[in-house]
């Protein structure tokens, strides 16, 4: 005989409404079928939408114990275990009947109409979203699925902070500029797409870079505030105004393969600091555009960020709050990892010490955005390189970049030996005199330059701004990437 145990019965949305309005139903069951069958006793309006006439069951819902589908097992048979959790996964077509037609303008009803439809959104959350004050702080690659989604769902005030002009490397994954948009502001172009898309939203455009001086004064015009930065300083001195003013910073970040997606909570947290207390020394952690991403990693992220932000307008779901979730693209993996509010910290504990803002860039000790590297590493500039080179005793020239960097260009008379392999084959370059180091943009190469300098070599420099530099000063024909 079967041991009975409870098991929870998670609810999809179409179905919530027969279920009155609950995600999840704790039953108590010994097989799959018996579960269903005390489900579908205690909400017979929900029965229909399992059995069939006959009482097997439909066709078009799924069946999941745990992770796995019931179909690969022993069907309704299927025994399950105390504490398992059983899936109903029907077919959604992604159509929609005939809207509401009162509270909006014609127009509005139209546009927003699959909206309408949604019992968690309707007309009053219409109304809400149409209300709401959202700022992105970025409108590049989380930015712009972000800023998109948004004006697309009716966001009413969209504020957008930006300084950037939009480059030919940038159409990978920036997907609200096109070829013909190239040395456009992104600012002015970002916003021509959103008031096309949607006219009846409100574009704000603030440009130049989020600052200590204005970050609170913008913040506080603002419901949401929406993290799609790419450096240090500014994603800290985000996370800090967005807790002083007491909303809700939503946040993503992105690396290669993976990105990272959560809501700090205000001044209740937990906030970024919490997760992060410190940032990590200059250069440690590559950017995008020394280390790479897969185009399409940020338009998952930045529709997380779009959806997490909608939530919060709303008033509805479960935001991520002290959630953290991670994403893996190749395995195609999410993981979720709890993030507390700690009692430590400096922003948003019980003992907090910091009141207001402060020097971000001194903090991360790197350069504010925009502003020229104030690195003490020593360096040297394309054009003295170029004289440096042609002598009769020139440098060595190291190439700390990958091989599928050095495949795309280099620089000739280069000896490739990347960053990760330094250490172990240092004594390649025993006996040099001068060493000039280079990467794509200089980050890594100053990290092999202060590496070497700990290792006794002498009259070590990198090259200011990388091989992207000298493409741009010495060899315009030199491909860039």
């Amino acid at each position: 005989m079967m041991a009975t145990g409870t098991v929870r019965v998670e609810i999809p949305t179409p179905l919530r409404g027969w279920v009155d309005g609950q995600a999840a139903i704790e039953v108590e069951g010994s097989t799959v079928g018996t579960v269903l069958e005390a489900v579908a006793a205690r909400y017979p309006a929900l029965r229909p939408h399992l059995f069939g006439p006959t009482g097997a069951l439909r066709g078009f819902v799924s069946i999941y114990l745990n992770q796995e589908d019931i179909r690969y097992r022993e069907r309704e048979a299927t025994p399950v275990r105390p504490g398992d959790v059983i899936s109903i996964v029907p077919a959604i077509a992604g159509g929609a009947g005939e809207p509401a037609t009162v509270g909006l303008s014609r127009e509005e009803m139209q546009r927003y109409s699959r909206h309408l439809l949604l019992p968690e959104v309707g007309l009053r959350g219409q109304r809400k979203l149409k209300e709401a004050r959202v700022l992105l702080v970025g409108a590049g690659g989380l930015g712009s699925p972000t800023a998109t989604y948004l004006a697309a769902a009716g966001v009413g005030r969209i504020g957008l902070v930006e300084f950037d002009t939009v480059d030919l490397s940038n159409l990978q994954r920036q997907i609200l500029y096109t070829t013909e948009d190239l040395g456009r502001p992104k600012l002015e172009v970002a916003a021509e797409r959103l008031r096309a898309l949607n006219p009846e939203v409100t574009v704000e455009p603030h440009p130049g870079p989020l600052t200590s001086a204005n970050a609170l004064d913008l913040l506080k015009g603002y419901d949401v505030v929406v993290d799609g930065t790419d450096n240090f300083p500014t994603r800290y001195l985000v996370n800090d105004a967005a807790v002083l003013t007491g909303i809700p910073n939503v946040y993503g970040s992105i690396y290669r393969f993976e990105g990272q997606v959560t809501v700090f909570g205000g001044r209740a947290g937990p906030c970024y600091r919490c997760l992060y207390p410190e940032p990590p020394p200059p250069n440690l952690v590559p950017s995008c555009a020394e280390a790479g991403v897969l185009g399409v990693l940020p338009g998952v992220v930045g529709l997380l960020q779009a959806i997490e932000t909608l939530k919060l307008l709303l008033g509805v779901g479960e935001p991520l709050i002290g959630r953290l979730l991670l994403f893996d693209a190749l395995a195609l993996r999410f993981r979720e990892l709890q993030v507390r509010a700690s009692p430590d910290c400096d922003l948003c504990g019980p003992k907090a010490t910091q009141r207001g803002l402060i020097d971000y860039p001194e903090f991360c000790g790197v350069s504010a955005p925009g502003a020229p590297n104030a690195s003490e590493i020593p360096s040297i500039l394309p054009a003295e390189l170029v004289g440096r080179l042609r002598d009769r005793d020139p440098p060595l020239l190291l190439d700390v970049r990958e091989p599928e960097e050095w495949a795309i260009a280099r620089i000739e008379g280069a000896r490739l030996i990347p960053l990760g392999e330094l250490a172990e084959r240092v004594d390649e370059l025993t006996g040099a005199r001068e060493i000039v180091v280079y990467c794509k943009m200089g980050g890594r190469s100053a990290r092999a330059v202060a590496q070497l300098t700990e290792l006794g070599f002498r009259g070590v420099r990198h090259l200011d701004g990388g091989i992207d530099r000298w493409s741009r000063d010495v060899d315009p024909s030199m491909p860039r990437y």
